[in-house]
């Protein structure tokens, strides 16, 4: 194929892309469903399991084998745009006065579910094989604990906006509690990073996890202090700011890709040493762009991983993997966050809301899955149920969060001091949710600039 023709199947591939994803997302939120789950719909039904198995043709013309660097070069991009951004919001000063109940939860609702999913894992590890998972190591048996811990926090923060959530008691602690537990599922996911497939990796995993550990003490003690005086004190233009902050997301990314960690982790890490105001709050001329550079290019995220999901290779095994799979992601992660909440001193149906919550996973979820995937921690076959979990998960968390207020007594607590669980966006005009909304956080995009 020629050079003209790739970048006309490129861009053609591209606008496909972006009109089927968006507009799958849209269709989402008609259905008070969050936008994930549309722009996942349309990844899968663009890819080799639906559009490629249905009409074979049309496939190979719309995404040949040529444009597919190309692809997945701007689906790693969105990704770190994506947690550099996630990386920026995430202040766990948030806890404030429930610190204590909100690491309660977090800790609960990880441990949990890490310990069941890789206690799973070992204890069905003759059943994983006819998912054509080879001898399970630690790194795979870890992977499958983290894989029911996550939580994701965008659409958690989104579902807790739509219910009227952001300034009671459960949907505060639920998103703060959301918080750490990001914090430490990124960490147990790096360590796993490390015993995964290293590819052409010269180094062991010691030497990458000393490098690894070097590196990040580096970024957390230096990076932001380096990055106020070059790009704040000198006022320097916000659009010349934020090219040079992707810049330096894009360089700690490769760092981390290059030590076996993959792109994400170096991503997420730039975003939480990247400097916020004097005052703490966070800067509206970076946080806005970065929305909606992240929305309008996670579709092709997207169809990435749908290039991954194998439909027609899910045997009766995988059908029902799923449905045990699925079934343990939500009673563990519900369960441990409402004992959790109880005893944080929680009454019975805020506790109840705050486990609802916790069950959300959508993008983060995926972001992980990917990552697995790559580092060879999963097979294609495991690969789909676990998408299809996330996919059910984060449409069942709706549902049973009405199920949980029909239940209930009384309206969920209010916050005393009515914390807004979006303060630390910057306000926007009523056109404008680029500050209110992640690319995954069931919102569709407007006219103006919106992350979706």
């Amino acid at each position: 194929m020629s050079a003209d023709a790739v970048v006309t199947h490129f861009l053609f591939a591209s606008a496909l892309i972006l009109a089927v994803g968006h507009g799958a997302g849209w269709v989402a939120q008609r259905l008070k469903q969050p936008y994930i789950v549309g722009q996942l719909a349309a990844g899968i039904a663009l890819g080799p399991s639906l559009l490629g198995h249905t009409a074979p043709k049309a496939y190979k013309l719309l995404f040949p084998q040529e444009i597919g660097i190309a692809l997945t070069g701007l689906a790693q991009f969105a990704l770190v745009v994506f947690l550099f951004a996630v990386g920026y919001e995430l202040d766990l000063k948030v806890l404030g006065d429930r610190a204590r109940t909100a690491v309660t939860v977090a800790l609960a609702a990880f441990v949990v579910p890490m310990a069941v999913g890789s206690g799973c894992a070992l204890l069905f590890r003759e059943q994983l094989r006819a998912l054509d998972m080879p001898v399970l190591t630690t790194g795979m048996v870890l992977f499958a604990g983290v894989a029911l811990s996550i939580t994701a926090v965008p659409v958690l923060t989104a579902i807790v906006r739509e219910n009227g959530l952001a300034d009671t008691v459960p949907g505060v602690l639920a998103v703060s509690a959301a918080g750490l537990l990001d914090v430490i599922g990124w960490t147990v996911l790096a360590g796993t990073m490390l015993d995964g497939d290293s590819g052409e990796q010269a180094l062991g995993w010691q030497w990458r996890a000393v490098i690894a550990a070097g590196f990040a003490v580096l970024m957390l003690t230096a990076a932001r202090p380096v990055l106020r005086r070059l790009l704040w004190r000198t006022r320097m233009e916000p659009a010349l700011r934020l090219a040079l902050l992707i810049g330096f997301a894009c360089a700690s990314a490769s760092v981390t890709q290059f030590l076996g960690l993959h792109a994400i982790c170096g991503a997420l890490l730039a975003g939480i040493v990247c400097p916020r105001e004097d005052n703490g709050t966070l800067d509206p001329d970076l946080l806005r762009p970065l929305h909606v550079v992240s929305s309008l290019l996670v579709p092709y995220f997207f169809v990435f991983s749908g290039q991954s999901v194998a439909l027609d290779g899910m045997n009766a095994a995988g059908w029902i993997t799923l449905l045990v799979v699925t079934v343990l992601a939500v009673t563990t992660k519900v369960g441990s966050g409402v004992v959790a909440a109880r005893v944080g001193g929680l009454d019975r149906d805020d506790a109840r809301t705050v486990g609802v919550l916790l069950s959300a996973r959508g993008l983060t979820e995926l972001i992980a899955l990917n990552a697995g995937l790559q580092a060879g921690l999963l097979s294609k076959p495991l690969y789909t149920v676990l998408v299809f979990m996330a996919l059910a998960t984060t449409l069942l968390t709706q549902p049973l969060l009405i199920l949980v207020r029909r239940l209930s007594d009384h309206e969920p607590t209010r916050a005393p001091d009515r914390a807004e669980v979006g303060h630390r966006h910057p306000p926007a005009p009523a056109a404008d949710t680029a500050a209110q909304h992640h690319p995954s956080d069931g919102a569709p995009p407007t006219p103006a600039v919106d992350a979706g």
